[in-house]
């Protein structure tokens, strides 16, 4: 389909909107916050792989992950940190700031972007640099998400990825089914019809790149630091581990706004939403 300028410059307009809100889920009033992680949530065996979600913007969520993973660290476990936040091509950066800062805020000035409130970030950040464990930027660029947006999922794929992930096939109908639903409502019901299709792509091309950096870290435990819908174990990076190393202990930790979230993940910490503006103001106007 050719657009004019008008319908390109509205969509370009409409995507800088959706790209620049945390959801349409969770505003309103608060109530009291818990002060530490739901007894329980993990269990008493460590997982080979945690996946520990966010709602990106919740303070109290960030807190109480943090502690979550702080208890098992001091405790001696020594995982693999991969995080969404960073750019998978910027990890040699990132290699550098490791070896070369002590302190998390220099590791964000060395290493971080643009795109993320970093001070939520600093308590892992710095319990990583403590402990000397490695972080691992888990996360597409930009630049390869507008690929998969273009040119499809496999687009950033190497061969043999395409082939253990099945990427020469369709997208699993239920997997696309899911995936379409949330990023539709995550952006108000207003994206335009057109651009969907590209952004499920780009869902599950950071799903896949993920569990795919993840594999590379064993066998070396591992955590994820996600939003909460690509630790989902259904459609999420849990889903696509399954389809090459099924054997892998995987546990999944929501830490959402929503209580109606019952078989997206293992466990789930209920957060106290997060005070701001209605998002979908933004792209109403």
């Amino acid at each position: 389909m050719i657009w004019n300028y008008q319908k390109r410059a509205g969509a370009a307009l409409l995507l800088s909107a959706v790209l620049a809100m945390s959801g349409c889920a969770g505003w309103g009033g608060a109530k009291p916050a818990a002060t530490r992680p739901a007894p329980g949530l993990l269990g008493a065996d460590t997982p080979q792989v945690l996946l520990l979600g966010e709602v990106h913007d919740n303070a109290q969520g960030h807190k109480l992950r943090y502690e979550l993973l702080r208890q098992r660290v001091e405790a001696g476990w020594r995982p693999a940190i991969v995080m969404e936040q960073f750019d998978r091509e910027n990890q040699d950066l990132l290699d550098k700031a490791q070896k070369g800062c002590v302190d998390a805020q220099c590791l964000i000035q060395v290493a971080a972007g643009a795109r993320w409130d970093w001070q939520l970030y600093y308590p892992v950040i710095q319990l990583a640099l403590t402990y000397q464990l490695p972080l691992v930027a888990g996360n597409l660029s930009r630049a390869d998400a507008s690929r998969v947006v273009r040119d499809g999922v496999k687009s950033s794929f190497d061969p043999q990825s395409i082939k253990d992930y099945k990427l020469e096939q369709p997208l699993p109908a239920a997997v696309r089914e899911v995936q379409q639903r949330e990023i539709v409502a995550g952006h108000c019901n207003m994206l335009p019809e057109m651009m969907i299709g590209g952004m499920v792509d780009a869902q599950v091309a950071r799903d896949i790149w993920m569990a795919k950096i993840i594999r590379d870290q064993r066998p070396r435990d591992v955590v994820l630091i996600a939003g909460n819908g690509h630790v989902r174990k259904d459609v999420g990076v849990a889903y696509w581990l399954r389809q090459v190393q099924p054997a892998l202990t995987v546990r999944s930790v929501g830490f959402t706004e929503d209580r109606e979230n019952e078989g997206r993940y293992d466990a789930m910490q209920t957060l106290a939403p997060q005070e701001r503006d209605y998002p979908c103001r933004q792209v109403r106007k």
